[in-house]
């Protein structure tokens, strides 16, 4: 699977980015996809994921209510939509993906990554 993200960029507090995550290789539909992020000095920590299959999601708390994750099957691609950023979701995201039917949130158990994509929110 070779993950490309992209959408990442400088946003005042307050503003919206989209994030996309475009897959190839086997079938989209077979796994699990995961957004993470890390901020200078610190571990990667999951943010959203969604079972493409059936569309089911999970977020962080600290995301939950301002970040949407979703997917289009017809581009195998993945989304996400952040809203309301605040300074402290500074951080380079990545997608990620988990052959594992479920989502999980320990990054350590995902099988493929992106390159990752740089987001900043000033204040």
């Amino acid at each position: 699977v070779q993950l490309q993200a992209s959408g990442g960029g400088l946003v005042q507090a307050g503003g919206s980015l989209r994030l996309s995550c475009v897959a190839s290789g086997p079938p989209f539909s077979s796994y699990v996809m995961g957004w993470f992020r890390q901020a200078p000095g610190k571990e990667r920590e999951f943010v959203a994921g969604i079972i493409v299959n059936n569309g089911k999601k999970y977020y962080a708390d600290s995301v939950k209510g301002r970040f949407t994750i979703s997917r289009d099957s017809a581009k195998n691609t993945v989304y996400l939509q952040m809203n309301s950023l605040k300074p402290e979701d500074t951080a380079v995201y990545y997608c990620a993906v988990d052959l594992v039917r479920d989502v999980r949130t320990d990054a350590s158990l995902y099988d493929y990554w992106g390159q990752g994509t740089q987001v900043t929110v000033s204040s």
